[in-house]
């Protein structure tokens, strides 16, 4: 009897504030309600944004300096996950990790792809994110080809040799800007009401552009200028560190992980010799009418060595079986039949 006095005792109070706060209900939390629309978002750099792919949405394809370069065919669009109503695609050729984090920085006429990604989760239910950035930071990986191929035109030595020195120390640096961007975007999630469990958050790496395994007779400006040396080391150096940085900035912050660093073998640019259509990426690509204009001109080579619509397909199809199961990390690898599938990590 006396433990039942006391139970009471302990719960009328409960009861009493209870009712004090019924009459004064909870204000409804930050973020779109329940019904809203849902939605996958893309963010990043070229490689998310659909560079090399085409068929560029109106006002990315240099309309007002904006080149950003946004693709229908970019790998957003090949992604599926069920349920989805919406996709957006807030990548921008050319991004590093603080345009897609929280700042003030502008390129290409835009600005903060995390707060591009705020208003949209103020109207729409956003439930995943994919997010491709890092190689426009320390890395400057467009600028390591940049510098090949002009080792290339002038007969010098490989220029890999040179960029095998600091190479570990670019990606080093990379990382805690990847960690900073993808961190803003979780601030930013969670000042809309959201919780780590409503949505998903996944950072990919890059696949190889180039190898050395390509006919001789496009090893020049038919198709890919490159020292053989140079290609080697791309392919078999370059692009697994890189990965293996996105990867420990992708543990740091908790988001899942898919490395590309093996999706494009055999299916490189000039790969395929006399057959391109097998191959996964653009080889080198000159705008000539771009270069007659003067605004133009600067961007002529700018779709060189990107996925194109192809390979941008096959990406999506990795991404979305990777999305369908609950692995942390996983690699794209070709199956029996050529295309991608995500092969889960072992811990």
């Amino acid at each position: 009897m006396f433990r039942r006095l006391v139970a009471l005792a302990l719960v009328l109070p409960l009861v009493a504030l209870l009712l004090m706060v019924a009459d004064s209900p909870f204000p409804d939390p930050p973020g779109p309600g329940p019904d809203a629309p849902t939605a996958m978002v893309a963010m990043g750099d070229s490689t998310m944004s659909g560079e090399g792919a085409g068929s560029y949405e109106p006002g990315t394809d240099g309309e007002n300096d904006n080149w950003c370069h946004r693709s229908r065919n970019a790998s957003i669009h090949h992604t599926r996950v069920a349920g989805i109503d919406k996709v957006f695609n807030l990548a921008c050729s050319g991004a590093n990790a603080e345009q897609v984090g929280l700042t003030d920085q502008v390129r290409n006429t835009e600005g903060s792809q995390a707060r591009q990604l705020a208003r949209i989760a103020r109207e729409y239910r956003v439930t995943t994110i994919v997010v491709a950035v890092g190689a426009n930071d320390d890395p400057r990986f467009s600028d390591v080809l940049g510098t090949c191929l002009q080792a290339w035109f002038q007969r010098r030595t490989d220029c890999s040799q040179a960029l095998t020195e600091d190479w570990r120390g670019r990606v080093d640096r990379m990382v805690p800007k990847v960690e900073s961007a993808l961190r803003d975007i979780r601030q930013v999630l969670r000042d809309e009401g959201y919780t780590p469990r409503s949505y998903t958050l996944v950072l990919q790496s890059y696949a190889s552009p180039v190898s050395p395994d390509l006919p001789f007779d496009l090893q020049n400006l038919a198709g890919c200028p490159l020292r053989t040396g140079d290609l080697r080391w791309v392919r078999d150096n370059a692009v697994g560190e890189l990965s293996s940085g996105l990867r420990k900035a992708a543990a740091a912050v908790g988001t899942r992980f898919l490395d590309l660093s093996r999706a494009g073998d055999k299916h490189e640019a000039c790969a395929g010799g006399g057959n391109p259509d097998s191959e996964w990426f653009t080889r080198l690509t000159v705008d000539f009418d771009g270069l007659r204009d003067e605004a133009r001109a600067r961007h002529a080579l700018q779709e060189s060595f990107h996925p194109n619509a192809r390979g941008h397909e096959q990406f999506g199809r990795c991404m979305s079986a990777f999305l369908s199961t609950t692995a942390r990390t996983a690699s794209c690898v070709p199956d029996r039949s050529g295309n991608l599938d995500p092969v889960s990590d072992k811990d």
